[in-house]
Formats: structure tokens, sequence, C-alpha cells
């Protein structure tokens, strides 16, 4: 446990550190936000920016607040029991399946053991992705005016949704895995070479004097799919993290599947960007905004939940067969130990390496000397043009 929770804050500030390295090289690391234009999908009453000055749509942030606290906040609420009600249901379907087992120990009825657990996973794929699209809608509704604020509260709504604790680690993360991969690249390009073949049919019956495989290109370019951006795929790795980061002493392998995972990912999101959507435009950032909170915070919550199960082990526990208390403080004394190694970790290690710091300070002081260079010049025209009109004022 210990040395995958070392791991855990290691990863996660060796991506800051390539984070920073990568957006230095493509010119966004210093990329400031407080001049954000509105996003596209932002509605409200035409007012004047108190800022920019400039005339724009504008909504009350106090209509926007009242919005989140008694509507967003309710019905994120309200879902979360329901899916903890789900999750009831699963354990009584496992238990029942488990005692069916226990009486007759045949051999469908070990594979019946599994069937609770997949059943869940595909509940629980179905309920997510009902729950996004509600989330998508409230978010939108509450008239987020900047791009980073939606994508902010809708992160917040997802993740404040997740069932952290789930039962049959192994079959539920294999289970989700192919079905993410089935929804998101395998039967989209099954669907599209099924047009592309109704596409060829029409374009062959109609005999025209062109370019048929320019025509076929083009009607099937026209008809792809637009990519909405990079928040599923954050979300499925951030769930990945997730089982691996919380559960590694239950289930060791989860890791060994996420790599061979991710190995399958790589070819499949190629596949989806290249022959399933359009093209996107890339759009310029500093980092991955609210996402590195969101691991960093499991990678806290990390260290809870494995000190947590590690003490309700069967043999930690026969460790301590009288008392329980001295149980509890041990662990909780590691996870406060493991807690503040992690904390250390991460704050002796600078988010930005060494050589681009050097570079910043550099632009800064080059930006610097510069502007004196600048007010230098403007100083030495106006002492140019003082004995001119000096010199052009008549006596009187």
């Amino acid at each position: 446990m210990q040395p995958i929770d070392i791991k855990v804050t290691v990863i996660l500030e060796v991506w800051k550190r390539g984070c920073a390295s990568m957006t230095y090289r493509w010119g966004t690391l210093v990329m400031k936000r407080q001049f954000e234009e509105p996003r596209p999908g932002f509605h409200g009453v035409l007012g004047v920016n108190s800022v920019t000055g400039r005339e724009e749509p504008l909504y009350s942030s106090y209509k926007r607040q009242l919005r989140i606290y008694l509507v967003s906040l309710p019905f994120v609420c309200i879902c979360l029991y329901f899916s903890l009600y789900v999750m009831m249901i699963y354990f009584d379907m496992e238990t029942w399946a488990l005692a069916l087992h226990d009486s007759s120990e045949s051999e469908w009825t070990s594979v019946l053991l599994y069937v609770p657990s997949i059943i869940y996973a595909i509940v629980i794929e179905i309920m997510n992705r009902l729950y996004r699209y509600a989330a998508e809608f409230l978010t939108s509704w509450e008239s987020h005016r900047l791009e980073s604020a939606y994508q902010n509260h809708l992160v917040l709504k997802v993740l404040v949704d997740m069932k952290l604790l789930r039962q049959s680690l192994a079959t539920l993360l294999i289970t989700s895995q192919i079905l993410n991969q089935i929804v998101e690249s395998l039967l989209p390009y099954w669907l599209q070479r099924k047009h592309g073949v109704r596409v060829r049919r029409k374009v062959q019956a109609l005999k025209a004097d062109v370019d048929t495989t320019l025509y076929e290109q083009v009607i099937l370019e026209k008809e792809m799919g637009t990519y909405l951006g990079t928040f599923n795929d954050y979300l499925e790795l951030f769930l990945q993290f997730g089982y691996v980061s919380l559960f590694s002493c239950v289930y060791p392998l989860a890791a060994a599947f996420a790599v061979l995972n991710n190995f399958t990912e790589v070819n499949s999101d190629a596949l989806k960007m290249c022959r399933v959507f359009k093209r996107p435009f890339a759009e310029p950032s500093a980092n991955i905004g609210v996402w590195q909170l969101a691991f960093e915070t499991m990678s806290v919550i990390s260290v809870v939940t494995n000190c947590a199960l590690i003490g309700m082990s069967p043999q930690v526990n026969a460790l301590f067969p009288e008392s329980k208390t001295d149980l509890i403080l041990i662990v909780v004394a590691v996870e406060h130990a493991l807690l503040a190694l992690k904390f250390i970790l991460a704050f002796a290690k600078p988010d930005k390496p060494r050589h681009i710091q050097m570079k910043l300070a550099r632009l800064e002081f080059e930006s610097l000397e510069a502007l004196k260079q600048q007010q230098m010049k403007l100083v030495a025209e106006n002492l140019k043009e003082e004995p001119r009109e000096s010199g052009k004022e008549k006596p009187s």
C-alpha cells in the first residue's frame, strides 16, 4: 500500500513538471484567463463589461447562485441517494448469489457469482450517461459566462456522484473498460462504415460525370460527428486512476488491467479522432485545469481508503484479537504518516523544472529591459521636442 501511495504522488508531480515543459514549448505556460472570451452557449442581458468596457451579454451572479443551490445541488443529492440505493440492491443480489452457490455448489452457480457485478456495471454505465446529460443541461442552464467556469461546475457535478466504493472490483473494472471501448470507438466506427456503404451505393447510382471517389469522401467527412472536447477522456482516466489508487491493496491486478486498457485505448482514441470525428480545433491551455485538483484529491483519499481497508482485513485484525482500539490508533497513525510523507514529496519538488524557471525568469528580465528601453526612448523624444516648442514661442 505504501509504495502505491508514494508512486501516485510521484506520478502526479512528474506529470505537472512534464506539463510545464510542454506548455512552455507550445507558448501557453503563462496564459492569463482574466480576459477570457464568453463561451458560445452563454446567454444574458446585453450590457457593458465593467472591466473591458465592451458591450456583451451579462447575467446576474445572484440568479446564478440561486439556480446552483436551489436546483442543481438538490438534484445532485437526489441522484447520489438513488445511486446508493442501487448499490444496496446490488449487495442483496450478491448475497443471494452467494447463498445459492453455497447451497448447491454447481458450475453454473459459480458463474452466477459474477452476474450481479456485470449487471451492476451495465446499470451504473447507463445511469452515469443519463446523469451526464442532466448535469450538462443543468450546468448550461446555470448560465456561466466563461468556458472554464462551465467546465469546473460540470466536473464538480460529475465527480460528486462518483461511486467510490465498489464490490467485485475485478469484474467491474474489466466490464467498464470493455463497455467504454465499445461505446466510444468501435460502435461509432461500425456505424460510420455502415453509413459509408450506403453513401457509396448512392454515389454509384448517380452515374454522374464526377470524381466519385472525391464526392464520396466529401459526403462522408461532412457527416462525421463533432468532437465535443476532452471531458469524457479525462473522466475515463480519472475513473481508472480511482480504481488503481483506491483499491490497490485489495486488488493489485487493477494496475495491470489499467495498463492493458491504456495500450488499446491509445489505438481506439486514434481511430476515434482520425476516422469517426471531424478534426477538432486546438484550444491552447496552460494546464489541465480543475482535473489536476481532482487527481490530487483522489490521491489523498486513496491513502485513507487503503489504510482503512488494510485495517479491516482479517490478517491485520488477527494481530489484535483483544483490543481494537490499538488497531484503530495504529491505522490512524500510519495514515497520518503517509499523508505527511505525501505532502513532503509534493512540496519538495517544484512544479516547474529548473530550466523552465530559468527561461521564464529570462523572459521576464528581457520584457522589463524592453519596457525600460521604451520608456527611455519616450523621455528622450520628449526632451528633443521641448526646445523646439520653446523656440517657437514669441516674446511678449
